[in-house]
């Protein structure tokens, strides 16, 4: 991928950015973005030097999908990475953005999609569950599956147990993907998905 610039967006703690920031990855990071103005995620960020921006959700979503459009176009990414962000992407940036939006997800999907993937996936009483990368489509969770990685889910787990084996799993799983992608590219091919462009 030529001058790779990447926007991270995040909602919460950051413990994925995080993950991002302290890897070969940070030097193509050109800025993190969020929709919670206090998300201690902005703070990693600005501990690290990153420049950050807020587009908090208004009431009329399709102004905040243009907003957010528009702050994240200012910085002239080539790829987006939604780490742990909590709001759908409009459908433009989605179309603009195709196949450089790459999401991180607490399950194998297409297993336990949505927001609660962690709750899903014990309530359901799965045996085995674990994080996805994929692409980000027009659905939700939907998109081609770059790379995935399993998590046994043990007898005594809770949701906060199994969360935090999970985010282990997933901060390594991420870095590596981004590395690569940013070395390699990728090629899409209706669902399938492999490096090298």
């Amino acid at each position: 991928m030529p001058d790779p610039r990447i926007v991270v967006l995040a909602s919460g703690t950051g413990s994925l950015l995080q993950a991002i920031i302290d890897s070969s990855v940070r030097e193509f990071v050109v800025a993190v973005g969020s929709d919670v103005p206090d998300a201690p995620a902005l703070a990693r960020a600005e501990a690290a030097e990153i420049p950050t921006f807020v587009v908090p959700m208004r009431a009329d979503r399709n102004e905040w999908d243009r907003e957010l459009s528009g702050q994240i176009r200012d910085w002239r990414p080539s790829l987006i990475v939604t780490a742990g962000f909590m709001r759908i992407l409009g459908s433009e940036m989605v179309a603009e953005f195709t196949d450089r939006i790459i999401n991180s997800h607490p399950a194998l999907l297409p297993a336990f999609p949505g927001a609660h993937a962690v709750r899903d996936a014990l309530a359901y009483g799965a045996k085995v569950t674990g994080c996805t990368v994929h692409l980000v489509d027009g659905g939700v969770d939907t998109g081609p599956i770059i790379a995935q990685q399993p998590v046994i889910i043990e007898s005594d787990d809770t949701e906060e147990s199994l969360h935090e084996r999970i985010k282990e799993i997933e901060r390594v799983l991420l870095v590596d993907v981004l590395s690569r992608v940013v070395r390699e590219g990728v090629s899409v091919r209706g669902r399938s998905v492999t490096f090298g462009e």
